[in-house]
């Protein structure tokens, strides 16, 4: 007899350890049964641990960290480096304990050498020019429309939180109402109101665009700023910008260019209307760009730049002293007699002599005058040009330069500068942005001359008047507008209102201040000599001033009966200070101090 027995496991099974017939009885003995089948043993998500992907050449493979996971890993063959590059991404599906490998190899992407755009800043689109002939006339009138307003006592200062919306109520709201009547940015027959209605909106907004803010209607800082210049500040900065313009014989065309430099902006004039107005970067008030009255000759494409001496002594030679690898870099070369380069290495930086050599920058993207310069030869050596720092023209203060222009766009400007020039292709082509972009491609250094000089102006106008009539202001931001006292310079004397600003009208024998105005007359003469030219009350008719009276301190002190001031009577007449007619000679606007 077979013997039978149990699994130890599982359900009952039946061996069989005799022959056949006897394990057929035994099966026909036993009823019959499903027996179960065993539960699978759960199997590892193939979709974590199946991996196909191609293997980089000469790239080790990520190490892999331990894992919990009881069944092993299995081992790559070579073949599997050699699949499909591109598997099904169902297949991946990275986990903390594994290696996240995308199932795709991204292609390296190449360095662009595209720039990135450029953003430049509002400029208002008003085709009323900002300089024209008659600029002067208008201004003074301005002037004495002013005037009158501030011994009217001009407008209310309004409150630090005055920031209505729309709709809104406030208690200044009839001050504000009150100064944009006065201004003429509300018309006098605007219904009262004690709410920032829609008409004050718009009166609020073309008061933005006479102060060069965004006109947006909405009042925020800069604009309650603005509103709150007290109004004999403003007749100031209108007859200050008038008389810088006293003498000027300009030559206006059909064509000029115009460069007003507090507003940072240059107007491209023709026909009497602005064609185009571009952003500008102009010089920083410690390098300041001065008045210029030129013509544009030249458009010089991929230029080089020389050095001025000035940075080579204030910038260059300290930068050599740190870093001795700055030239090389900046692809600026030292130049000898001759044109001989010279190594930088030779050259004993701890000293000034770097600059008795020529140090020029070769043309480029990184060449400081960018891919243009625009050339208006001057006295003062100064151009318009393009640069590589475009981000500074997004900027609303753009007072950044050495004392050049930088200007916004300056191939579409250089393009209609060029209008009626002979172009690249020779007779009948013309200069337009894709010749300009073609040629400076090339890389080669072009000079294109104009067929006729552009007359060119850099004015410094903080307040000044346009043919429509609007009145217009700006930042002083270089402060000619309010040159210092004479008294600044010593102790303050009690009589305050008696400065080089206004004429005095008789002597005053009042000790302190005679006193203190010869001490100051020796530290401050060349100063003296300016200041009445700056502030002279009335410029349009400078000779009906009493400019003799100027030393009027000094001719009183005999009343004091004191020897010391009589020494300044010697400098009474303030001989270089004056012209052959006895008027005061002008200071040429945007001079103050040295330049580099």
């Amino acid at each position: 007899m077979p013997n039978v027995f149990n699994a130890p496991r599982g359900p009952r099974r039946a061996r069989l350890l005799g022959g056949t017939g006897a394990a057929l009885a035994l099966l026909l003995a036993t009823p019959l049964r499903a027996e179960p089948s065993p539960a699978p043993e759960p199997q590892p998500d193939s979709r974590i641990n199946l991996r196909i992907e191609p293997k980089a050449e000469g790239v080790p493979e990520p190490k892999r960290e331990l894992r919990a996971d009881p069944k092993p890993e299995p081992r790559r063959e070579k073949a599997e480096a050699k699949s499909d590059p591109k598997p099904d991404p169902k297949l991946e599906r990275p986990t903390a304990d594994t290696v996240a490998v995308p199932t795709e190899t991204p292609l390296a992407k190449k360095a662009s050498r595209e720039l990135p755009p450029v953003v430049y800043a509002r400029v208002s689109e008003d085709p009323v020019p900002t300089y024209t002939a008659q600029t002067f006339v208008e201004t003074m009138r301005a002037a004495e429309r002013y005037q009158v307003y501030a011994e009217a006592g001009g407008w209310k200062m309004l409150p630090a939180d005055f920031a209505p919306k729309p709709g809104d109520s406030h208690p200044a709201i009839p001050s504000l109402r009150h100064h944009l009547t006065l201004t003429g940015d509300l018309p006098a027959d605007a219904p009262p109101s004690d709410r920032y209605d829609p008409p004050l909106v718009s009166a609020v907004k073309a008061f933005q665009a006479r102060h060069g803010l965004p006109d947006a209607g909405i009042v925020g800082r800069l604009t309650l700023n603005a509103l709150n210049v007290p109004a004999d500040v403003r007749q100031r900065q209108l007859r200050a910008s008038a008389q810088r313009l006293m003498g000027s014989n300009f030559g206006f065309g059909e064509r000029y260019v115009t460069v007003n430099i507090p507003s940072a902006t240059v107007e491209a004039v023709e026909n009497g209307s602005v064609t185009r107005r571009y952003v500008a970067v102009v010089g920083s008030p410690d390098k300041q760009t001065p008045a210029v009255e030129t013509r544009i000759t030249d458009v010089n494409l991929n230029p080089t730049w020389t050095v001025p001496v000035s940075v080579i002594k204030n910038e260059i030679i300290p930068t050599m002293r740190k870093n001795p690898g700055y030239l090389s870099k900046n692809r600026i070369r030292i130049l000898g007699p001759g044109g001989v380069e010279v190594d930088p290495t030779t050259i004993d930086w701890n000293t000034q002599k770097a600059v008795n050599y020529t140090l020029r920058q070769d043309s480029g993207l990184d060449n400081s005058l960018g891919q243009i310069r625009i050339d208006m030869p001057n006295r003062h050596a100064i151009y318009m040009h393009d640069t590589p720092s475009k981000s500074l023209f997004a900027g609303s203060v753009r007072f950044h330069s050495h004392g050049c222009v930088r200007v916004g766009q300056v191939k579409e400007f250089a393009a209609w500068l060029l209008q009626g020039t002979e172009g690249p292709n020779g007779p009948g082509s013309a200069w337009g942005p894709i010749e300009i972009e073609t040629a400076i491609a090339a890389g080669e250094r072009r000079d294109v001359k104009l067929v006729k000089p552009t007359p060119v102006a850099f004015v410094y106008l903080t307040g000044y008047a346009t043919s429509d009539g609007r009145v217009h202001f700006r930042d002083d931001i270089y402060g000619l507008d309010t040159p210092p006292a004479p008294a600044a310079a010593t102790p303050p004397a009690p009589d305050v209102t008696t400065t080089g600003a206004i004429t005095p009208r008789a002597p005053m024998p009042r000790p302190p201040a005679s006193s203190a105005a010869p001490r100051s007359q020796p530290s401050t003469a060349q100063g003296m000599s300016a200041k009445p030219a700056a502030a002279k009350p009335d410029p349009a008719k400078p000779a009906a001033r009493d400019v003799s009276a100027m030393p009027t301190p000094a001719a009183s002190s005999p009343a004091t009966v004191r020897p010391a001031p009589q020494k300044p009577q010697a400098r009474k007449a303030l001989p270089p200070a004056r012209n052959q007619d006895g008027e005061p000679v002008l200071l040429p606007p945007g001079l103050v101090g040295g330049r580099g």
